[in-house]
């Protein structure tokens, strides 16, 4: 495999045009959080927890999303964020794209039953330690629930509200709309299809890991990665009038693979990852009873009664750190923590020669590579 360049080698020419479209991003986002402010003000001061809880969420992250949509705006012949006037469609897309992330992290964190995110207590939690800290009366928990949902579901329409202010690329029927259509859809399913094989009676090992695989391809692989790259690319070929190009087909099998592997890295730093690194305690995927591919990889390799230690195990908020620790010796006897990186590996091959395929200028081929390289080998 041909090695991939790190972020820090990237030429200067393309770091500069990177992070001169996060900027674009996060004052688009600033000025749309400040109009939104002043319409939840003129609505009553106590709805704006709702801003700020999402504001905050938004503030961090990885801008993965973003960023792919970006170079995929520019690698189908849209405009350089660093010439002329900032190419405002691609601009709102990214926004629009970190917005119904922050969405999705915030009902994840809620069926997870979650108590941070990035380090910090997470949207509904947040909600939870506002009604503690006013003395409100009735249910602590379930107005921290409550809140969070709706916080969700209000970030979820101003993602939708952001994508259709791109106009005309974003209009019903255009290959952009349809793309961002399809991508809330399948993330929605893909997250019943994640609660549904958490309750869903015992399975063969064979049949839980190929639900496992199929969670990740719909929950995160192609909404993190395939359709924002996608969507970038559909977005500029429809403001160049040339919608019909191969160029998409080719960045799906890009994109694809490497959400595919960006996910089952997620999975193992679940387990086995630093909380510093992940702001996350130590094994909270299996205190959440995640049934991920490294869980349904153990599972196939252990004996009976380790089996029934593991699911009984799984989804127990209470589990202790060396309770977690036996499971990660499981993991690793089993040889499933060893096969997980072997299918990363697998991955990150796919992602190689997709890239080299691409009909791209050589500077976004170095920026594809570097997103990718850091997605795979990352360790938050």
């Amino acid at each position: 495999m041909t090695e991939q360049p790190k972020p820090e080698n990237l030429s200067d020419g393309v770091k500069s045009e990177q992070e001169a479209y996060l900027r674009a991003v996060e004052a688009t986002m600033s000025e749309f959080f400040a109009q939104q402010r002043t319409l939840l003000t003129a609505i009553s001061h106590d709805a704006l927890p709702l801003l700020e809880a999402i504001e905050s969420l938004s503030s961090g992250g990885k801008r993965l999303r973003a960023l792919l949509s970006y170079w995929g705006w520019r690698g189908a012949g849209g405009d350089s964020i660093l010439e002329g006037s900032a190419p405002a469609p691609i601009i709102r897309a990214g926004a629009a794209l970190e917005l119904f992330q922050s969405a999705a992290l915030i009902h994840d964190d809620i069926i997870d039953r979650s108590d941070t995110r990035r380090g910090k207590p997470s949207v509904h939690k947040k909600f939870e330690t506002q009604h503690i800290q006013n003395s409100w009366v009735g249910d602590t928990f379930n107005y921290g629930l409550t809140g969070g949902i709706i916080a969700g579901d209000l970030c979820l329409s101003w993602s939708e509200q952001m994508f259709s202010s791109i106009g005309e690329g974003a209009l019903s029927g255009t290959e952009a709309r349809n793309i961002f259509d399809t991508m809330r859809t399948e993330v929605m399913a893909g997250q019943y299809l994640d609660v549904l094989s958490e309750v869903i009676p015992a399975e063969t090992p064979e049949n839980a890991l190929a639900r496992a695989h199929r969670v990740i391809q719909y929950k995160s692989a192609k909404y993190s990665c395939e359709h924002p790259l996608v969507l970038g690319g559909a977005l500029a070929l429809t403001a160049i009038a040339h919608q019909d190009h191969p160029i998409l087909g080719k960045y799906r099998a890009f994109g694809l693979p490497l959400g595919e592997g960006f996910q089952l890295r997620d999975d193992e730093l679940g387990v086995f990852g630093e909380p510093s690194a992940t702001g996350k305690p130590a094994g909270d995927d299996i205190r959440e009873g995640k049934r991920t591919v490294l869980i349904a990889l153990t599972t196939q390799n252990i004996s009976a009664e380790d089996r029934r230690m593991l699911e009984g195990a799984l989804g127990n908020p209470e589990l202790t750190n060396q309770q977690i620790s036996k499971i990660r010796e499981l993991m690793i006897g089993s040889g499933a923590l060893e096969h997980v990186e072997e299918l990363i590996a697998q991955k990150s091959e796919a992602v190689d020669t997709a890239l080299h395929a691409l009909p791209v200028s050589e500077p976004i081929r170095c920026a594809l590579s570097a997103i990718a390289a850091k997605a795979l080998h990352r360790k938050a």
